[in-house]
């Protein structure tokens, strides 16, 4: 292939690919929190771990198939939620959070029960002042200003509760604490037991008893173990009502999806939910029947919101959970009921810290590893390949950039942690980039060995090598990606970055490598032999021209 191209286009590609890189860290530093580093993972910066103990009403060992249900559920939430670098593990009769950094608050909403019922509300009274005139069935209240204008559920009420996600730890009943004797099982059985035996029970007098006597302000040992087929004493998530609920209409079982977004007209975050046929069916139901009264939305035992029903029967399907959200807290409890509930509760224990110090201790020796590597394939290629190898360490430190940048950009927006098995994949990925280089070098002088000047060889061993390297790297990013899909865990990372650099070789190479050989190829400096390393080559072409001469003339 003649170098017909001329100077401009390898310009161009150079031009552009440093406009890239300039996109990339405008984005890093005028973007975000404006910080410089990647996101690091657990082994590397540390993070809380969080174990979860089931609790089940009758103090049964839990089955190992609820156990992986629950890990399967706790997973799907991680990854909804992008918190990248989390691990759920399963260990004897425990699940084990661990999330990087230390927001143990993190991980306890995670491992949230999420079983959502509806229920109609009986009665409400403020939890401050129980000798207050209770609110039974408040149709008094007056309905907000801005009316649906589709089937949904109605705006909070002005004591709409803010929502919290976190998983209560078992605390001493309100009835006489247990014998010492007691295994913490046994101890939590019945805690569970006399919670439902005061403020599940269908006698009004002890209804009444259960509403005076529960404090908000304490944990609730009854947290996701309430029996929906029952009446139900609790409090809102912010503790400053207290509710006795009918049973449950609809079960969270029958929401099909749920999403969060900001009400433009109210100015308000919600969480917007999809029922299933049978669902749908029960809601226009219910809202028929409480038009002007109160419905609560009960979370693991907890009201969350406790809206009056402005309209019925609402069709459709479709209704909205108002309360005091921001976009963080509607987007967890979204996230928590599109996955389902779990089908355990569980106790959690006090966050933990997670040392780094044998993965950084690692990380350093990783580093010094790959830096002696790397210095000793570019001291080969400067020795080998002369001007070439110093293009080698210029496309080498190009790709660091990108990868560097993309890295920070990936946890930014993301959350994509870098653990030891994604560094592991970068190097390897950068080290396959280098093997590209090779390829390209070598057909340039397969080129100059058939008697073509470097000039005339570099265009025309691109064209023989591109193809190669698209194959190659194509084999190497299929490997990565397969591998992604199968694995878990930390293998995951180390595919993705694997995937990212072969990428990110593919583009260096056209962008990059390519054009600064091109150039090269086009100066007298360049393609002196001295220089460029090739003389031995061009020495064996003019030997293999003269003994065709001579075998010509013979």
């Amino acid at each position: 292939m003649p170098p017909s191209q001329g100077s401009a286009h390898p310009l161009r590609l150079l031009g552009a690919y440093a406009a890239l890189l300039a996109v990339v860290y405008a984005l890093v530093f005028f973007t975000g929190d404006k910080s410089p580093t990647p996101k690091l993972g657990i082994d590397l910066q540390g993070g809380t771990r969080v174990t979860l103990s089931a609790r089940t009403p009758d103090g049964s060992k839990p089955s190992q198939d609820s156990l992986k249900k629950a890990q399967d559920i706790i997973e799907n939430r991680v990854n909804g939620l992008g918190v990248s670098g989390s691990e759920v593990v399963i260990d004897g009769d425990n699940i084990v959070i661990t999330v990087p950094g230390d927001d143990g608050q993190q991980a306890r909403a995670l491992a949230t029960t999420a079983k959502l019922y509806i229920r109609p509300v009986l009665q409400a009274v403020p939890a401050a002042g129980r000798g207050a005139t209770p609110q039974t069935a408040p149709g008094t209240q007056a309905p907000p200003a801005a009316q649906p204008t589709t089937p949904e559920a109605p705006g909070a009420s002005e004591a709409t509760p803010a929502p919290q996600q976190r998983v209560f730890p078992a605390q001493a009943p309100t009835q006489p604490p247990a014998e010492p004797n007691l295994t913490p099982t046994e101890a939590a059985t019945k805690e569970i037991q006399a919670a439902k035996a005061l403020r599940q029970s269908a006698d009004p007098s002890v209804q009444q008893a259960a509403m005076a006597m529960l404090d908000c302000a304490k944990a609730d040992p009854l947290v996701g173990n309430d029996d929906p087929a029952l009446p139900l004493v609790t409090c809102s998530t912010d503790g400053t009502e207290v509710f006795l609920l009918d049973k449950s209409r609809i079960d969270g079982q029958e929401i099909k999806d749920a999403t969060s977004g900001l009400n433009q007209q109210q100015a308000r975050h919600e969480v917007y939910l999809d029922f299933k046929s049978g669902g749908s069916d029960a809601w226009a139901a219910l809202t028929g029947e409480y038009v002007y009264k109160r419905v609560a939305f009960v979370l693991d035992s907890k009201v969350v919101s406790a809206p009056v029903v402005q309209q019925g029967p609402q069709q459709g399907g479709r209704t909205q959970i108002s309360g005091n959200f921001t976009a963080t807290s509607a987007k967890e409890l979204a996230n928590t009921l599109k996955y389902g509930s779990l089908p355990l509760s569980f106790q959690t224990s006090e966050a933990e810290t997670v040392s780094a110090t044998l993965g950084l201790s690692s990380l350093k020796a990783g580093l010094l590893a790959g830096a002696i590597g790397l210095a000793v394939v570019l001291l080969y290629c400067l020795v080998y390949y002369r001007m070439l190898g110093l293009v080698t360490g210029l496309s080498l430190l190009t790709s660091g950039l990108a990868v560097y940048g993309i890295m920070v950009l990936l946890g930014r927006w993301i959350g994509f942690t870098l653990d030891l098995a994604g560094i592991a994949g970068l190097i390897i990925g950068i080290g396959m980039t280098a093997d590209s280089f090779v390829v390209f070098f070598e057909r340039i002088k397969d080129e100059m060995r058939e008697g073509r000047s470097f000039r005339s060889a570099a265009p025309r061993g691109w064209q023989r090598a591109r193809r190669t390297i698209l194959s190659g790297n194509a084999v190497s990013f299929l490997a990565a990606a397969v591998l992604y899909v199968l694995a878990v865990g930390q293998v995951k990372g180390f595919a993705f970055t694997l995937g990212l650099t072969t990428i990110l070789d593919v583009v260096v190479v056209f962008m990059v490598t390519s054009p600064l050989v091109l150039l090269a190829s086009r100066t007298a400096f360049w393609s002196k032999p001295s220089v460029n390393g090739l003389g031995a080559i061009q020495q064996i072409a003019r030997e293999r021209k003269a003994a065709e001469a001579a075998l010509g003339k013979a």
